[in-house]
């Protein structure tokens, strides 16, 4: 794995998280709405909203530089529109990478010829 698939990984994980938040947090908000006179709605929307398309263009750039299957890809943007989604995607993109550092350092040593 060449350093600028690591970094869009790295990226695609590092926003997930927030994003489930924002998601979790924008549910929260609309329950509150409609029980009691709270409204941070709008504010949330805003949030989430903004951290959805920074996740979706970083989904985007980690399947075009990973070579990712069309199932891959497809599963991690459901993880992003599933609530806590994006908890599962950044626990599966912290494991898909320590593998491939693993992989590259054993093919740095001369242990795989892979």
């Amino acid at each position: 794995m060449d350093l600028k698939t690591a970094s869009a990984l790295r990226r695609l994980r590092l926003v997930s998280g927030p994003e489930a938040i924002s998601f979790l947090l924008l549910l929260v908000c609309s329950v509150l709405k409609r029980t009691t006179d709270f409204n941070a709605v709008p504010v949330m929307g805003a949030v989430h909203g903004f951290l959805f398309v920074v996740y979706v263009l970083f989904w985007a750039d980690a399947w075009n530089r990973a070579k990712w299957s069309f199932g891959t890809a497809a599963f991690y943007f459901v993880m992003s529109v599933l609530p806590t989604g994006g908890f599962f995607a950044e626990r599966k993109l912290k494991r898909e990478a320590e593998s491939a550092v693993i992989a590259s350092r054993a093919r740095q040593e001369g242990i795989v010829n892979a």
